[in-house]
Protein backbone atom coordinates (compact mmCIF):
# COMPACT_ATOMS: atom_id res chain seq x y z
CA UNK A 1 0.00 0.00 0.00
CA UNK A 2 2.76 2.38 0.57
CA UNK A 3 4.66 1.54 -2.48
CA UNK A 4 1.12 2.27 -4.80
CA UNK A 5 0.46 5.44 -2.44
CA UNK A 6 4.88 6.94 -3.29
CA UNK A 7 3.95 5.82 -7.22
CA UNK A 8 0.86 8.05 -7.04
CA UNK A 9 2.76 10.96 -5.50
CA UNK A 10 5.33 10.99 -7.84
CA UNK A 11 2.78 10.59 -10.59
CA UNK A 12 1.08 13.94 -9.50
CA UNK A 13 4.52 15.89 -9.22
CA UNK A 14 5.52 15.01 -12.91
CA UNK A 15 2.37 15.58 -13.79
CA UNK A 16 2.27 19.37 -12.16
CA UNK A 17 5.52 20.31 -13.55
CA UNK A 18 4.43 19.27 -17.34
CA UNK A 19 1.59 21.31 -16.30
CA UNK A 20 4.11 24.64 -15.13
CA UNK A 21 6.34 24.00 -18.49
CA UNK A 22 3.35 24.05 -20.74
CA UNK A 23 1.81 27.32 -19.13
CA UNK A 24 4.76 28.91 -19.87
CA UNK A 25 4.67 28.21 -22.84
CA UNK A 26 1.64 29.79 -23.57
CA UNK A 27 2.19 32.53 -21.56
CA UNK A 28 5.10 33.92 -23.70
CA UNK A 29 3.46 32.66 -26.79
CA UNK A 30 0.36 35.13 -25.75
CA UNK A 31 2.59 38.11 -24.50
CA UNK A 32 3.71 38.26 -28.22
CA UNK A 33 0.91 37.86 -30.23
CA UNK A 34 -1.30 39.91 -27.44
CA UNK A 35 0.98 42.13 -28.10
CA UNK A 36 0.17 42.88 -31.00
CA UNK A 37 -3.31 42.74 -30.79
CA UNK A 38 -2.89 45.57 -27.98
CA UNK A 39 -1.01 47.61 -29.92
CA UNK A 40 -3.77 47.54 -32.47
CA UNK A 41 -6.66 48.48 -29.80
CA UNK A 42 -4.65 51.54 -28.21
CA UNK A 43 -3.83 52.73 -32.07
CA UNK A 44 -7.43 52.59 -33.12
CA UNK A 45 -6.42 51.53 -36.24
CA UNK A 46 -9.30 49.77 -37.13
CA UNK A 47 -13.48 50.00 -37.27
CA UNK A 48 -12.73 46.75 -35.35
CA UNK A 49 -11.08 48.05 -32.73
CA UNK A 50 -13.18 50.95 -32.32
CA UNK A 51 -16.33 48.80 -31.98
CA UNK A 52 -14.77 46.36 -29.28
CA UNK A 53 -13.96 50.22 -27.34
CA UNK A 54 -17.87 51.11 -28.17
CA UNK A 55 -19.07 47.67 -27.22
CA UNK A 56 -16.68 47.62 -23.72
CA UNK A 57 -17.49 50.81 -22.72
CA UNK A 58 -21.48 50.58 -23.80
CA UNK A 59 -21.66 47.56 -22.04
CA UNK A 60 -20.54 49.05 -18.55
CA UNK A 61 -23.95 51.28 -18.90
CA UNK A 62 -26.39 51.13 -16.43
CA UNK A 63 -28.81 50.79 -19.56
CA UNK A 64 -26.89 47.97 -20.96
CA UNK A 65 -26.14 46.63 -17.08
CA UNK A 66 -30.40 46.57 -17.24
CA UNK A 67 -30.54 44.50 -20.54
CA UNK A 68 -27.97 42.35 -19.58
CA UNK A 69 -30.01 41.61 -16.62
CA UNK A 70 -33.25 41.31 -18.32
CA UNK A 71 -32.13 39.34 -21.26
CA UNK A 72 -29.03 37.09 -19.50
CA UNK A 73 -31.37 33.73 -19.33
CA UNK A 74 -31.80 34.35 -23.08
CA UNK A 75 -28.55 35.32 -24.30
CA UNK A 76 -27.51 31.91 -23.06
CA UNK A 77 -29.82 29.98 -25.02
CA UNK A 78 -29.53 31.71 -28.62
CA UNK A 79 -26.10 33.11 -30.39
CA UNK A 80 -28.62 35.28 -32.55
CA UNK A 81 -29.50 37.27 -29.08
CA UNK A 82 -29.07 40.79 -29.92
CA UNK A 83 -28.61 43.15 -26.78
CA UNK A 84 -31.53 45.69 -25.88
CA UNK A 85 -34.21 43.21 -27.89
CA UNK A 86 -36.88 42.39 -25.29
CA UNK A 87 -38.64 38.91 -24.59
CA UNK A 88 -41.86 39.96 -24.49
CA UNK A 89 -42.77 42.94 -27.02
CA UNK A 90 -46.46 42.77 -25.48
CA UNK A 91 -45.75 43.83 -22.61
CA UNK A 92 -43.73 47.07 -24.06
CA UNK A 93 -46.69 47.69 -26.00
CA UNK A 94 -49.00 47.46 -23.08
CA UNK A 95 -46.80 50.31 -21.47
CA UNK A 96 -47.46 52.74 -24.48
CA UNK A 97 -51.09 52.48 -23.78
CA UNK A 98 -50.89 52.85 -20.78
CA UNK A 99 -49.19 56.06 -20.96
CA UNK A 100 -51.31 57.43 -23.76
CA UNK A 101 -54.19 56.62 -21.56
CA UNK A 102 -52.97 58.53 -18.25
CA UNK A 103 -51.93 61.34 -20.64
CA UNK A 104 -55.10 61.72 -21.90
CA UNK A 105 -57.04 61.69 -18.59
CA UNK A 106 -55.05 64.01 -17.28
CA UNK A 107 -55.79 66.20 -20.16
CA UNK A 108 -59.44 65.36 -19.72
CA UNK A 109 -59.48 66.66 -16.08
CA UNK A 110 -58.03 69.65 -16.87
CA UNK A 111 -54.54 69.23 -15.02
CA UNK A 112 -52.44 70.60 -18.09
CA UNK A 113 -53.95 73.75 -19.83
CA UNK A 114 -51.68 72.31 -22.85
CA UNK A 115 -52.13 68.96 -22.89
CA UNK A 116 -52.81 67.10 -26.10
CA UNK A 117 -53.14 63.68 -24.83
CA UNK A 118 -49.17 62.99 -26.31
CA UNK A 119 -48.03 61.46 -23.28
CA UNK A 120 -44.54 62.58 -24.78
CA UNK A 121 -45.12 66.05 -25.36
CA UNK A 122 -47.28 66.17 -22.82
CA UNK A 123 -44.36 65.10 -19.94
CA UNK A 124 -42.46 68.43 -20.87
CA UNK A 125 -43.85 70.73 -23.31
CA UNK A 126 -46.05 72.08 -20.64
CA UNK A 127 -43.16 73.69 -18.76
CA UNK A 128 -42.18 77.23 -19.80
CA UNK A 129 -38.71 76.66 -18.01
CA UNK A 130 -38.19 73.60 -20.55
CA UNK A 131 -34.53 75.61 -21.49
CA UNK A 132 -33.39 75.20 -18.25
CA UNK A 133 -34.20 71.91 -17.75
CA UNK A 134 -33.39 70.55 -21.37
CA UNK A 135 -32.47 67.06 -20.10
CA UNK A 136 -35.65 66.14 -18.69
CA UNK A 137 -36.51 65.10 -22.13
CA UNK A 138 -34.73 61.81 -22.12
CA UNK A 139 -37.35 60.77 -19.15
CA UNK A 140 -40.55 61.10 -21.78
CA UNK A 141 -39.97 58.61 -23.93
CA UNK A 142 -42.06 55.28 -24.88
CA UNK A 143 -41.90 52.26 -26.22
CA UNK A 144 -39.40 49.82 -27.20
CA UNK A 145 -36.46 53.25 -27.48
CA UNK A 146 -37.93 54.12 -23.93
CA UNK A 147 -34.55 53.70 -22.09
CA UNK A 148 -32.50 55.58 -24.52
CA UNK A 149 -31.29 58.33 -22.31
CA UNK A 150 -28.92 59.88 -24.64
CA UNK A 151 -26.52 62.54 -23.19
CA UNK A 152 -28.78 63.38 -20.34
CA UNK A 153 -26.36 62.30 -17.50
CA UNK A 154 -23.33 64.51 -19.15
CA UNK A 155 -22.72 68.55 -19.37
CA UNK A 156 -24.37 70.65 -22.48
CA UNK A 157 -22.05 71.59 -25.39
CA UNK A 158 -23.39 74.52 -27.38
CA UNK A 159 -23.08 74.47 -31.18
CA UNK A 160 -21.38 77.91 -31.84
CA UNK A 161 -19.96 77.00 -35.67
CA UNK A 162 -22.01 75.67 -38.02
CA UNK A 163 -19.09 74.57 -40.22
CA UNK A 164 -17.67 71.22 -40.95
CA UNK A 165 -14.86 71.90 -42.96
CA UNK A 166 -12.12 69.08 -41.62
CA UNK A 167 -14.16 65.84 -40.88
CA UNK A 168 -10.58 64.60 -39.75
CA UNK A 169 -10.12 66.72 -37.50
CA UNK A 170 -13.52 68.79 -36.62
CA UNK A 171 -13.28 72.37 -34.80
CA UNK A 172 -14.50 72.97 -31.25
CA UNK A 173 -17.37 74.47 -31.68
CA UNK A 174 -18.97 72.71 -34.50
CA UNK A 175 -21.61 69.62 -34.23
CA UNK A 176 -19.14 67.14 -35.49
CA UNK A 177 -16.60 67.75 -32.51
CA UNK A 178 -19.62 67.60 -29.80
CA UNK A 179 -20.86 63.82 -31.78
CA UNK A 180 -18.22 62.24 -31.45
CA UNK A 181 -16.48 63.05 -28.00
CA UNK A 182 -16.46 59.81 -25.88
CA UNK A 183 -18.37 61.47 -22.80
CA UNK A 184 -22.21 61.89 -22.49
CA UNK A 185 -22.80 65.29 -23.73
CA UNK A 186 -26.48 67.08 -24.34
CA UNK A 187 -26.42 69.09 -27.41
CA UNK A 188 -28.01 72.17 -28.16
CA UNK A 189 -26.99 75.27 -30.70
CA UNK A 190 -26.69 78.85 -29.71
CA UNK A 191 -28.49 80.24 -32.87
CA UNK A 192 -30.08 79.04 -36.22
CA UNK A 193 -27.71 77.39 -38.74
CA UNK A 194 -27.78 75.42 -41.61
CA UNK A 195 -25.36 72.49 -41.69
CA UNK A 196 -24.10 70.96 -44.66
CA UNK A 197 -22.05 68.48 -43.59
CA UNK A 198 -19.16 67.16 -46.22
CA UNK A 199 -19.34 63.41 -44.78
CA UNK A 200 -21.78 61.17 -42.63
CA UNK A 201 -21.87 62.38 -39.22
CA UNK A 202 -20.48 59.44 -37.06
CA UNK A 203 -22.02 59.65 -33.76
CA UNK A 204 -20.43 58.22 -30.51
CA UNK A 205 -22.81 56.87 -27.76
CA UNK A 206 -24.37 58.93 -24.86
CA UNK A 207 -24.99 61.91 -27.20
CA UNK A 208 -28.73 63.56 -27.51
CA UNK A 209 -28.90 66.27 -30.64
CA UNK A 210 -31.49 68.68 -29.58
CA UNK A 211 -32.70 71.39 -31.53
CA UNK A 212 -34.95 73.19 -29.56
CA UNK A 213 -34.64 76.85 -29.38
CA UNK A 214 -33.37 77.15 -32.71
CA UNK A 215 -33.86 76.42 -36.39
CA UNK A 216 -31.04 74.30 -37.26
CA UNK A 217 -31.48 72.29 -40.46
CA UNK A 218 -29.15 69.39 -41.33
CA UNK A 219 -29.14 69.79 -44.97
CA UNK A 220 -27.97 69.54 -48.91
CA UNK A 221 -24.77 67.29 -47.82
CA UNK A 222 -24.38 64.16 -45.69
CA UNK A 223 -26.68 63.00 -43.08
CA UNK A 224 -26.45 61.08 -39.25
CA UNK A 225 -24.94 57.86 -38.84
CA UNK A 226 -25.95 55.93 -36.14
CA UNK A 227 -23.15 53.14 -36.15
CA UNK A 228 -22.55 50.46 -34.06
CA UNK A 229 -23.35 52.32 -30.81
CA UNK A 230 -25.97 52.82 -28.08
CA UNK A 231 -28.48 55.62 -26.28
CA UNK A 232 -28.72 58.38 -28.71
CA UNK A 233 -31.69 60.87 -29.17
CA UNK A 234 -32.36 62.97 -32.23
CA UNK A 235 -34.68 65.81 -31.73
CA UNK A 236 -35.79 69.20 -32.95
CA UNK A 237 -34.26 68.76 -36.20
CA UNK A 238 -34.87 69.60 -40.20
CA UNK A 239 -33.09 67.11 -41.92
CA UNK A 240 -33.49 66.72 -45.79
CA UNK A 241 -31.94 66.99 -49.14
CA UNK A 242 -29.31 64.06 -47.87
CA UNK A 243 -27.14 63.20 -50.75
CA UNK A 244 -24.36 60.44 -51.07
CA UNK A 245 -20.64 60.83 -49.75
CA UNK A 246 -18.01 58.68 -49.26
CA UNK A 247 -14.76 57.30 -50.51
CA UNK A 248 -13.04 59.90 -47.66
CA UNK A 249 -11.65 59.88 -44.08
CA UNK A 250 -13.80 60.75 -41.38
CA UNK A 251 -13.18 60.47 -37.57
CA UNK A 252 -15.81 58.84 -35.28
CA UNK A 253 -13.97 59.07 -32.02
CA UNK A 254 -11.07 61.17 -30.27
CA UNK A 255 -8.92 58.49 -30.92
CA UNK A 256 -10.31 56.88 -34.25
CA UNK A 257 -10.49 57.86 -37.61
CA UNK A 258 -11.01 55.34 -40.76
CA UNK A 259 -11.70 55.62 -44.61
CA UNK A 260 -15.47 55.14 -45.42
CA UNK A 261 -16.89 53.77 -48.33
CA UNK A 262 -20.27 55.37 -49.96
CA UNK A 263 -23.13 56.41 -47.89
CA UNK A 264 -26.57 55.77 -49.49
CA UNK A 265 -27.80 59.00 -48.59
CA UNK A 266 -30.20 58.85 -45.56
CA UNK A 267 -31.36 61.35 -43.31
CA UNK A 268 -30.91 58.80 -40.33
CA UNK A 269 -29.01 55.43 -40.68
CA UNK A 270 -28.97 53.32 -37.63
CA UNK A 271 -26.55 50.27 -38.07
CA UNK A 272 -26.14 47.69 -35.08
CA UNK A 273 -27.13 50.23 -32.54
CA UNK A 274 -29.42 49.92 -30.14
CA UNK A 275 -31.92 52.13 -27.44
CA UNK A 276 -32.27 55.08 -30.40
CA UNK A 277 -35.19 57.61 -30.32
CA UNK A 278 -35.87 59.76 -33.06
CA UNK A 279 -38.39 62.65 -32.16
CA UNK A 280 -39.76 65.79 -33.56
CA UNK A 281 -37.82 65.94 -36.33
CA UNK A 282 -38.71 66.85 -39.54
CA UNK A 283 -37.32 64.97 -42.57
CA UNK A 284 -37.60 65.03 -46.70
CA UNK A 285 -36.39 64.36 -49.44
CA UNK A 286 -32.74 62.25 -49.27
CA UNK A 287 -30.97 59.95 -51.59
CA UNK A 288 -32.41 56.82 -49.96
CA UNK A 289 -34.34 56.20 -47.02
CA UNK A 290 -35.74 58.96 -44.22
CA UNK A 291 -34.85 56.77 -41.31
CA UNK A 292 -32.91 53.39 -41.92
CA UNK A 293 -32.60 50.86 -39.13
CA UNK A 294 -30.80 47.88 -40.15
CA UNK A 295 -28.05 45.21 -39.47
CA UNK A 296 -29.02 43.95 -35.99
CA UNK A 297 -30.43 47.49 -34.62
CA UNK A 298 -33.39 47.22 -32.09
CA UNK A 299 -34.51 49.17 -29.32
CA UNK A 300 -36.15 52.06 -31.35
CA UNK A 301 -38.55 54.81 -30.92
CA UNK A 302 -38.97 56.79 -34.17
CA UNK A 303 -42.16 59.36 -32.52
CA UNK A 304 -43.87 62.49 -33.55
CA UNK A 305 -41.84 63.34 -36.40
CA UNK A 306 -43.16 64.89 -40.32
CA UNK A 307 -42.07 63.05 -43.18
CA UNK A 308 -43.16 64.41 -46.62
CA UNK A 309 -41.49 63.55 -50.13
CA UNK A 310 -39.99 60.88 -50.20
CA UNK A 311 -40.12 57.44 -52.02
CA UNK A 312 -38.62 54.83 -49.72
CA UNK A 313 -39.47 56.76 -45.89
CA UNK A 314 -38.55 53.80 -44.13
CA UNK A 315 -36.42 50.79 -44.37
CA UNK A 316 -36.42 48.65 -40.84
CA UNK A 317 -34.24 45.80 -41.83
CA UNK A 318 -30.85 44.72 -43.94
CA UNK A 319 -32.51 42.24 -46.02
CA UNK A 320 -34.64 39.39 -45.99
CA UNK A 321 -31.75 36.90 -45.40
CA UNK A 322 -30.28 38.73 -42.43
CA UNK A 323 -32.06 36.56 -39.74
CA UNK A 324 -30.29 38.60 -36.77
CA UNK A 325 -33.22 41.81 -37.97
CA UNK A 326 -35.60 39.17 -36.56
CA UNK A 327 -34.46 40.75 -33.07
CA UNK A 328 -35.70 44.31 -34.78
CA UNK A 329 -38.05 46.17 -32.39
CA UNK A 330 -40.07 48.91 -32.84
CA UNK A 331 -42.43 51.73 -32.17
CA UNK A 332 -43.74 54.04 -34.87
CA UNK A 333 -45.81 56.28 -32.88
CA UNK A 334 -47.50 60.25 -33.38
CA UNK A 335 -46.06 60.71 -36.55
CA UNK A 336 -47.12 62.38 -39.72
CA UNK A 337 -46.85 61.26 -43.26
CA UNK A 338 -47.80 63.51 -45.49
CA UNK A 339 -47.56 64.28 -48.74
CA UNK A 340 -45.18 62.80 -51.59
CA UNK A 341 -44.69 59.51 -49.41
CA UNK A 342 -44.47 56.80 -51.82
CA UNK A 343 -43.62 53.43 -49.60
CA UNK A 344 -42.87 51.99 -46.48
CA UNK A 345 -41.18 48.35 -45.54
CA UNK A 346 -40.18 46.89 -42.39
CA UNK A 347 -38.64 43.11 -42.92
CA UNK A 348 -38.07 41.10 -40.24
CA UNK A 349 -38.93 42.02 -36.31
CA UNK A 350 -41.88 43.12 -34.50
CA UNK A 351 -43.28 47.06 -35.20
CA UNK A 352 -45.96 48.65 -33.33
CA UNK A 353 -47.57 51.49 -35.65
CA UNK A 354 -49.95 53.18 -32.95
CA UNK A 355 -51.75 56.85 -33.46
CA UNK A 356 -50.04 58.01 -36.62
CA UNK A 357 -51.41 59.89 -39.08
CA UNK A 358 -51.06 58.98 -42.62
CA UNK A 359 -52.76 61.18 -45.46
CA UNK A 360 -50.96 60.23 -48.41
CA UNK A 361 -49.36 57.94 -49.76
CA UNK A 362 -48.60 56.91 -53.19
CA UNK A 363 -47.89 53.25 -53.44
CA UNK A 364 -48.93 51.59 -49.84
CA UNK A 365 -48.35 53.27 -46.11
CA UNK A 366 -47.35 49.43 -44.59
CA UNK A 367 -44.89 46.93 -46.84
CA UNK A 368 -43.03 43.84 -45.63
CA UNK A 369 -40.97 41.08 -46.88
CA UNK A 370 -40.08 38.92 -44.46
CA UNK A 371 -42.89 37.82 -41.96
CA UNK A 372 -42.69 41.17 -39.68
CA UNK A 373 -45.19 41.15 -36.85
CA UNK A 374 -46.66 44.30 -37.61
CA UNK A 375 -49.28 45.66 -34.61
CA UNK A 376 -51.34 48.89 -36.28
CA UNK A 377 -53.27 50.29 -33.36
CA UNK A 378 -55.47 53.52 -33.35
CA UNK A 379 -53.76 55.31 -36.80
CA UNK A 380 -55.85 57.28 -39.20
CA UNK A 381 -55.08 55.88 -42.92
CA UNK A 382 -56.02 58.13 -45.69
CA UNK A 383 -56.34 56.67 -48.72
CA UNK A 384 -54.96 58.35 -52.17
CA UNK A 385 -57.59 58.67 -55.15
CA UNK A 386 -55.64 56.44 -56.98
CA UNK A 387 -58.44 53.13 -57.05
CA UNK A 388 -55.36 50.94 -57.35
CA UNK A 389 -53.37 52.00 -54.05
CA UNK A 390 -56.03 52.06 -51.74
CA UNK A 391 -54.61 49.22 -49.55
CA UNK A 392 -52.86 50.43 -46.64
CA UNK A 393 -50.66 46.89 -46.51
CA UNK A 394 -48.13 45.64 -49.05
CA UNK A 395 -47.05 41.88 -48.71
CA UNK A 396 -43.70 41.98 -51.02
CA UNK A 397 -42.84 39.54 -54.08
CA UNK A 398 -44.41 37.08 -51.25
CA UNK A 399 -47.42 34.60 -52.22
CA UNK A 400 -50.54 34.69 -49.85
CA UNK A 401 -49.70 31.04 -49.12
CA UNK A 402 -46.53 32.46 -47.06
CA UNK A 403 -48.13 35.74 -46.13
CA UNK A 404 -50.78 34.39 -44.92
CA UNK A 405 -49.67 33.39 -41.66
CA UNK A 406 -47.54 36.59 -41.11
CA UNK A 407 -49.28 38.20 -37.83
CA UNK A 408 -50.51 41.40 -39.40
CA UNK A 409 -53.25 43.15 -37.22
CA UNK A 410 -55.22 46.11 -37.19
CA UNK A 411 -57.11 47.00 -34.12
CA UNK A 412 -59.04 50.27 -33.64
CA UNK A 413 -57.76 51.84 -37.08
CA UNK A 414 -59.54 54.77 -39.05
CA UNK A 415 -59.74 54.12 -42.92
CA UNK A 416 -60.92 56.59 -44.72
CA UNK A 417 -61.60 57.45 -48.74
CA UNK A 418 -61.71 53.76 -49.80
CA UNK A 419 -58.45 52.38 -47.54
CA UNK A 420 -58.41 49.24 -46.33
CA UNK A 421 -56.02 47.14 -44.13
CA UNK A 422 -56.04 42.99 -45.20
CA UNK A 423 -54.86 41.28 -41.87
CA UNK A 424 -53.67 37.87 -41.41
CA UNK A 425 -51.65 35.57 -39.00
CA UNK A 426 -52.56 34.14 -35.74
CA UNK A 427 -55.13 36.85 -34.39
CA UNK A 428 -56.80 34.95 -31.84
CA UNK A 429 -53.32 34.27 -30.10
CA UNK A 430 -53.33 34.73 -26.34
CA UNK A 431 -50.25 37.29 -27.07
CA UNK A 432 -52.14 39.73 -29.12
CA UNK A 433 -55.02 38.96 -27.21
CA UNK A 434 -53.12 40.93 -24.34
CA UNK A 435 -52.06 43.93 -26.21
CA UNK A 436 -55.20 44.43 -28.24
CA UNK A 437 -57.74 43.94 -25.03
CA UNK A 438 -55.55 46.97 -23.50
CA UNK A 439 -57.27 49.35 -26.40
CA UNK A 440 -55.28 51.65 -28.71
CA UNK A 441 -56.30 55.29 -27.88
CA UNK A 442 -59.18 56.03 -29.98
CA UNK A 443 -57.83 56.99 -33.84
CA UNK A 444 -60.30 60.05 -33.89
CA UNK A 445 -57.59 61.25 -31.45
CA UNK A 446 -54.96 61.46 -33.80
CA UNK A 447 -55.07 64.49 -35.43
CA UNK A 448 -55.03 66.65 -32.06
CA UNK A 449 -51.78 63.89 -30.55
CA UNK A 450 -49.77 64.42 -34.55
CA UNK A 451 -51.06 68.48 -34.10
CA UNK A 452 -47.31 69.22 -33.34
CA UNK A 453 -45.30 66.59 -35.28
CA UNK A 454 -42.39 67.84 -36.83
CA UNK A 455 -39.52 70.01 -35.63
CA UNK A 456 -41.11 72.34 -33.03
CA UNK A 457 -40.59 76.40 -32.75
CA UNK A 458 -40.00 76.70 -29.23
CA UNK A 459 -38.96 80.00 -27.54
CA UNK A 460 -37.42 80.54 -23.90
CA UNK A 461 -39.80 81.78 -21.28
CA UNK A 462 -42.58 79.91 -22.72
CA UNK A 463 -44.58 76.89 -23.26
CA UNK A 464 -43.52 74.86 -26.53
Amino acid sequence: MAETARRWVTALGAGLMLLVLLAGTLALTASEGGGRLLDGLRAGSTAAASSTRRWLRDSSSPAAASTRSRRGSEASASAMTVPGAVDDPEEVVSEVHMSIRNSTARRNLGYLSCGTGNPIDDCWRCDPDWHNNRQRLADCGIGFGRNAIGGRDGKIYVVTDPGDDDPVNPKQGTLRYAVIRDEPLWIIFKRDMVITLKQELIMNSFKTIDGRGANVHIANGACITIQYVTNVIIHGLHIHDCRPTGNAMVRSSPSHYGWRTMADGDAVSIFGASHIWVDHCSLSNCADGLVDAIMGSTAITVSNNYFTHHNEVMLLGHSDSYVKDKAMQVTIAFNHFGEGLIQRMPRHGYFHVVNNDYTHWEMYAIGGSAEPTINSQGNRYLAPTNPFAKEVTKRVETAQTIWKGWNWRSEGDLLLNGAFFTPSGAGASASYSRASSLGAKSSSMVGTITSGAGALSCRRGSAC
